[in-house]
């Protein structure tokens, strides 16, 4: 039977009596890719010599080959179990030099089961990077909450170097069968989950398990109930896929466009974003990823064939509606997935757009008509899958919800319509009357198209929930959730941009990913270097790298809330400005105009400014600093009190300051 954990376990003193063909005989079994290259089993074959070289005064520890950390979609060259302590050892065959991108390869290994796998959350893990050729170098033992600092091994010093640890550390006996099987509850990035989907791998083998967030599998499987019946009664569709923020809808979304781009069946997909940054950094990280993998597999693919790749399934929303403007032309997709359908244009922005961009005089649709549209050009059955945000309308000429129902109402009565019970939430309807909004349509209620719990901040469930009391100035229920909060999902606050840059560095170890954020109206922190009007790169931003001063690390650029929505970091500086302020306690809303804040007084601008900062302040995974400045009464824009009422209120929920 083949193991899915693992390609070997044994124990020690097994593994040195077996073979090597043996070994590479039971590797191979368990290997489940259809194409094993010449190069890997060389690997196997170099890792197996030296391991039995080294492993030899080993007693009563155990081996394991290919180790699957499932929300990575990779695995660890080899794990050692010994004396109650984790090594994970990850080979770089040949190489005479210690490369930084594996020490952050190996370092996430050991995050990543802490984080993760439920039998690593108490256990020493020991991440060793080894390069066979690379000179000997002494290394410092370095713990930092259960993991040590990855150490630098050649092919000659990996057993003096695991001794080097047992002999410090005397940890608390375990079951080594348990650990290898522990339940691994993984939590990816957006960027992870589409590039472990995009190789093949399933929602379910990179996505957590437990009860909380299985409404991840069961809301994909219920979408795809729905595409089948609608294919089989040949009807045209539309479901609304609700969610709080980081419960994972663009995950859902990106999970059918790729189930569903069978051109066998006929039954193309597209993954359809209005976020040009979120499409951006997905097709260059989806190219990159396949560049990679072909370098790996000995095959040659150049970023700009990747890229006309990855740019098929996942388009910007205007140019797939642009395409369909002033033709009859059917779309090749049956299915559509259109994520943050909220930030659908109105008839007036589009129509505006249109006359002023393209030359179409007279256009009169909103974007969501429109876009229904286009699918019900099919002569026989379609579908269209809204993806759906509360509370995170962040532009002008954002239809929000209810332009969608009215869209069908006025010209596809006859469609099928999904909903959630969520959708009659204030967040959603936008000051219409439920009735109102819903009359008169083919309306089916299914709670499984919702997703209640965010993965995004995998330490608690409860981030969105408080974030969202914060802003409606519910005081108590914002100090009780922040109690839940606390000890799990660190919060702080600061005055000086310094320390907060200090806290995130800190938190950094492999390639856990820090940035700064601001909103696009915090014009006024720039004399405390964030520039929020600085033309980026985001997928530079991103996903580049520590040494690169374009990257999130460097914390030079700041990200606006229109860059960041849709994506996520690790950790995240959040620096307030007098834009949104807490003022005799109520919010005011602020614009900078020329020298001087003016009060904002239109209720949509209004909505836009407040979902800003929930947009930002629900962006990190693992934990943020707010950065509120001291401002200076020197300078009439940037008085003191715009800043310290602020920083007043979120120290009385209980936000310590750094």
């Amino acid at each position: 039977m083949r193991n899915l954990r693992c390609y070997y376990h044994a124990k020690t003193e097994k593994f040195m009596r077996q073979s090597e063909a043996e070994i590479i005989g039971i590797i191979h079994s368990n290997d489940i890719s259809a194409d094993t290259r010449i190069q890997q089993s060389n690997t196997w074959q170099q890792e197996i010599a030296i391991l039995k070289d080294q492993l030899s005064e080993l007693e009563e520890g155990e081996l394991i080959f290919e180790y699957s950390i499932p929300r990575m979609g990779k695995r660890v060259d080899n794990v050692v179990l010994y004396r109650n302590i984790v090594f994970l050892l990850e080979f770089k065959c040949g190489d005479r030099e210690y490369r930084a991108s594996t020490y952050d390869q190996v370092y996430d290994y050991a995050l990543d089961l802490r984080n993760f796998q439920k039998e690593s959350h108490d256990k020493l893990l020991v991440p060793i990077m080894i390069s066979t050729n690379a000179p000997a170098v002494d290394n410092q033992i370095i713990e930092n909450e259960k993991i040590i600092e990855p150490l630098r091994c050649n092919a000659s010093n990996i057993g003096s170097s695991i001794l080097q640890v047992v002999e410090k550390y005397n940890e608390q006996d375990f079951d080594y069968n348990k650990w290898v099987n522990s339940e691994y509850l993984p939590t990816p990035t957006i960027v992870e989950a589409a590039q472990a989907l995009y190789r093949g791998h399933n929602v379910e083998d990179i996505t957590r398990s437990d009860a909380g967030v299985e409404n991840l599998t069961v809301t994909t499987d219920e979408i795809n109930n729905i595409i089948e019946y609608s294919k089989a009664y040949h009807r045209k569709t539309i479901c609304f896929v609700t969610g709080v923020p980081g419960a994972g809808k663009t995950l859902v979304g990106l999970n059918i466009a790729i189930q569903r781009s069978n051109a066998a069946e006929g039954e193309h997909a597209v993954f359809l974003s209005g976020n040009f940054p979120l499409v951006q950094v997905l097709q260059e990280a989806l190219a990159r990823d396949s560049v990679q993998q072909a370098k790996q597999n000995g095959e040659r693919l150049t970023k700009k064939d990747a890229l006309r790749s990855t740019s098929a399934f996942i388009q910007i929303i205007h140019k797939y509606r642009d395409s369909f403007v002033g033709n009859d032309n059917v779309p090749p997709e049956r299915v559509a997935i259109f994520d943050e359908a909220q930030r659908a244009w109105t008839r007036e922005m589009i129509s505006s757009f249109m006359a002023t961009k393209k030359g179409v005089a007279n256009f009169e649709y909103s974007e969501p008509e429109f876009l229904i549209s286009t699918m019900d050009r099919h002569a026989d059955w379609s579908v269209i899958i809204c993806l759906v945000g509360g509370g995170q309308e962040i532009n002008t000429g954002e239809a929000g919800l209810p332009e969608w129902f009215d869209s069908l109402r006025r010209a596809f009565p006859d469609w099928d319509v999904y909903i959630t019970p969520q959708l009659n939430d204030e967040e959603y309807r936008r000051d219409r009357e439920w009735q109102d909004m819903i009359g008169g349509l083919n309306v089916t209620e299914n709670k499984k198209l919702h997703l209640a719990t965010s993965v995004r901040s995998f330490r608690t469930p409860d981030l969105a929930a408080f974030v969202k009391a914060l802003l409606d100035i519910d005081t108590d229920a914002a100090k009780e959730l922040y109690d839940h909060i606390r000890d799990k999902y660190p919060i702080y606050i600061t005055r000086n941009i310094n320390v907060a840059k200090e806290w995130v560095r800190s938190k950094g170890q492999g390639t856990t990913r820090y940035g700064l954020l601001a909103s696009s109206g915090a014009i006024r922190l720039k004399p405390d270097g964030i520039f929020v009007k600085n033309d980026i790169n985001v997928a530079n931003w991103f996903l580049n790298g520590k040494d690169d001063v374009r990257s999130s690390y460097a914390l030079e650029d700041v990200v606006t809330e229109f860059d960041i929505q849709g994506l996520e970091l690790d950790y995240t500086i959040v620096a307030w400005d007098a834009d949104f302020r807490m003022t005799n306690g109520k919010w005011t809303y602020n614009n900078f105009s020329g020298n001087k804040w003016q009060n904002v007084n239109n209720e949509d601008r209004r909505l836009y400014l407040k979902n800003a900062y929930r947009v930002l302040l629900t962006r990190a995974r693992q934990g943020m600093v707010i950065f509120i400045p001291e401002g200076s009464d020197s300078d009439h824009s940037r008085k003191r009190e715009f800043y310290d009422e602020t920083y007043n209120y979120l120290k009385e929920l209980g936000i310590e300051k750094i």
